[in-house]
């Protein structure tokens, strides 16, 4: 080599404790999915003549929107298996487990019930030799709150789900109204702070009025809670008014033909559900249940 030339500069040392620039970076956390159905498939007394496939092979995934929630409608002709995917998602028998697939809740598969998950069914499940106040507080109790606490907190819920504490706090279900009753299982579940609320045509039962309250309190409430909701419906308004977005299902076994987008519920259920552009919709979505109904698909 000429003494001209020059050679090249020896490679740098690293720093103790600088970043390593030969080393991608890592990418973004993604968070688990808040539930995810990988084909799943739901079979009562397999290999037996009375065998019955209530949903085959649903697939879908709904993401952990931090702050929000995600409110799903889920609609389709009698007996697609609509509620058999909620119980899945819940962990309940006999719909628990599934016949194929696999259903994860946050990124791991279920096992059964739990207490990241609540229920609010279309039946109304108050114990009935408990008062409101201790039917609100039943699973605070169950989980070792104090009495003074539980109550505490049961008498904040009533209030929050249009009960009068005063005057309602110590009746018992037999002296309540339908709608009354539903307030306390939605008080019940709600207290307990789950991260998923599985609803089973909780208002089906209700007069059209009621109803229309019921809707608005819903919402209220899942913007307070910042819950996912999942909530199986027939009334397709009450899917469109309600739901950020609707899964379709197909006649039994039920699987997922479709997933629309919703408008938002902005306005009293009473107010949108009469505008023009909300109808628009509502049609739209009860002209591909008719055709399913109707054996059409």
């Amino acid at each position: 080599m000429s003494d001209t030339q020059t050679s090249a500069p020896p490679a740098a040392k690293p720093v103790p404790g600088a970043p390593r620039l030969d080393i991608p970076p890592p990418k973004a956390f993604q968070r688990p999915h808040v539930v995810e159905f990988r084909k799943v498939t739901k079979t009562y007394n397999p290999g037996q003549p009375n065998a019955y496939t209530a949903i085959k092979d649903v697939t879908f995934k709904v993401e952990d929107l931090v702050g929000k929630g995600e409110f799903i409608a889920m609609v389709g002709p009698s007996g697609c298996g609509k509620s058999t995917v909620l119980r899945l998602v819940a962990g309940l028998a006999p719909q628990f487990p599934a016949t194929e697939g696999e259903v994860q809740v946050f990124g791991k598969p279920v096992l059964g019930p739990g207490s990241d998950r609540g229920m609010v069914f279309q039946a109304y499940t108050s114990f009935d030799n408990r008062t409101v106040l201790d039917n609100i507080a039943f699973g605070l109790e169950c989980r070792g709150v104090s009495a003074s606490e539980r109550r505490d907190l049961a008498r904040v819920w009533i209030h929050k789900v249009g009960l009068n504490v005063k005057n309602d706090q110590d009746k018992y279900p037999h002296e309540l109204s339908g709608g009354m009753r539903q307030r306390v299982a939605i008080a019940r579940t709600l207290i307990l702070k789950p991260r998923i609320i599985l609803m089973d045509e909780p208002f089906g039962a209700l007069d059209p009025v009621t109803r229309l309250n019921m809707q608005d309190l819903l919402v209220n409430l899942w913007r307070e809670v910042e819950a996912t909701v999942f909530f199986v419906t027939h009334d397709i308004t009450e899917a469109v008014y309600l739901g950020d977005r609707c899964y379709v299902f197909s006649s039994a076994p039920g699987t997922i033909l479709q997933e629309m987008a919703l408008p938002k519920p902005e306005r009293p259920a009473a107010v949108m559900q009469r505008e023009p552009e909300f109808q628009k919709v509502v049609y739209e979505l009860r002209d591909v249940v008719q055709k399913l109904e109707e054996g059409k698909d």
